[in-house]
């Protein structure tokens, strides 16, 4: 397999993911608050800790900070600010987690109903399998039948 192939796969792989995590509302919503908490944590982190100089500089530490990134150029030294940062890591603890279960929930879901699909094709095959079975059985039985009354006239010929 060339390096264009799996490239191409790969982009492809890629677009599915894209589409499907497209449709997912849990998806946007979480962006949204974590663009918003960065917003209000920037402000906050600005008003409460004095080496944030600028709205800027806390919602960029905000950011930082929730991201586990933590570049250092803007850091709270005051008390209440580090408390309110370690707040933001656990909250982007919670954000993290909750990115990868609805990434993994969408590509589990894919092969659940890719699973589905297979479990009631063999369901139909199955169903026709046991009518086909059933049949033969009767055919069986009716064949069964013919040969008792056939040995019946030859033994009462005999």
């Amino acid at each position: 397999m060339n390096i264009i192939q799996i490239l191409t796969d790969a982009v492809q792989l890629f677009k599915k993911l894209l589409n499907d995590l497209s449709g997912k509302r849990s998806l946007v919503y979480l962006l949204t608050l974590a663009i918003a908490v960065s917003l209000g944590a920037g402000f906050i982190l600005y008003t409460i800790d004095p080496s944030v100089h600028s709205l800027t500089d806390g919602i960029w530490s905000a950011w930082v900070t929730m991201t586990h990134v933590g570049f250092g150029d803007v850091v709270p030294t005051s008390l209440l600010g580090r408390l309110f940062s370690a707040g933001l890591i656990l909250f982007g603890l919670a954000l993290f987690s909750l990115c990868t279960a609805i990434l993994s929930a969408s590509l589990i879901g894919k092969n659940i109903d890719t699973w589905g699909d297979n479990v009631r094709h063999i369901e139909q095959e199955t169903n026709r399998i046991e009518a086909d079975e059933d049949k033969i059985l009767s055919e069986l039985a009716r064949l069964h039948e013919r040969m008792e009354r056939l040995e019946t006239a030859l033994k009462e010929k005999s």
